[in-house]
């Protein structure tokens, strides 16, 4: 594991790289604990009731891959020894080393952070959904990171669609690599908008009555094993409207498509602070 710290816009942001082949890495971002509002305000363009009530949720520190998971990496974790279940090399259907893995079940991408935690000794698992609306945020409360509206220019979604005031845009009908439009959130995180949509640790519910306020996954006991987990960030097949910061959606746990992938987090060190952000 190696430790490096990148200057962008102004801002110091920490990262760690795990190395899972010689020439493939996974970078790391230190996301620094905090308070925010999570949901939608009444008056947001759009916004769907499951996005509701909003309330105040205390988040602890904790490293986030910069980007979805990619298919190269992938590759990587799946000949790692078997834990719990199988897992298909190249099961996307937009193949490139770069590009997110996509048709991939929460099944599946629980299976990747079990690999991964067994290779490095490091408790690697997929975010909660109070991490991840928080991380994409970055501080802001406006419905993208980058402001109240989104172009093609900065994420891959159905551009001939708007949001707001925003303009129509290229419709790529497939999946970007990860690293295609060079856009960070102040978390120097990539990709929170679109391209594929991102598995969360936690069970659907239809809105936010009862949510833990601690960060923490959102889980019943009595739920079976297929019941629906929580997407985030919508894709590059779907409106813009999917794609903000508070918009949320499930499938079943074995569900696999063809925009849907994941990221995974990792719990920080106790000892290891935040750099100047």
């Amino acid at each position: 594991m190696a430790n490096f710290i990148i200057q962008k816009q102004q801002r110091t942001t920490q990262y760690y790289s795990e190395t899972l082949e010689p020439d493939i890495a996974l970078d790391m971002v230190l996301v620094p604990g905090g308070s925010f509002v999570m949901g939608s305000p009444s008056d947001e363009v759009d916004r769907q009731e499951a996005e509701s009530p909003q309330h105040r949720v205390v988040v602890p520190t904790f490293f986030m891959g910069r980007y979805p998971i990619t298919q190269a990496q992938w590759a990587a974790a799946a000949a790692l020894p078997k834990i719990e279940g199988d897992l298909e090399p190249n099961p996307s259907q937009f193949t490139g080393k770069t590009h997110p893995v996509e048709n991939v079940s929460w099944h599946d991408a629980a299976e990747f952070c079990r690999r991964l935690a067994q290779k490095t000794n490091r408790p690697y698992r997929l975010p909660t959904e109070a991490e991840w609306e928080y991380a994409c945020r970055a501080g802001t409360t406006t419905p993208f990171h980058f402001g109240e509206t989104i172009s093609t220019d900065l994420a891959n979604y159905v551009g001939t669609e708007t949001y707001g005031q925003g303009s129509e845009g290229e419709y790529r009908k497939e999946t970007t690599p990860v690293d295609h439009f060079g856009v960070a959130n102040d978390f120097g995180l990539c990709d929170m908008h679109g391209n594929v949509w991102e598995w969360c640790e936690d069970h659907w519910h239809d809105n936010y009555e009862g949510a833990p306020a601690n960060g923490s996954a959102w889980l019943d006991a009595s739920a079976n094993e297929d019941a629906g987990r929580v997407l985030r960030g919508g894709s590059w097949g779907d409106d813009p409207l999917y794609c903000r910061s508070a918009s949320r959606s499930d499938i079943g746990a074995g569900s696999r498509y063809n925009d849907v992938g994941f990221r995974v987090v990792c719990f920080a060190p106790r000892t290891l602070q935040p750099s100047a952000l």
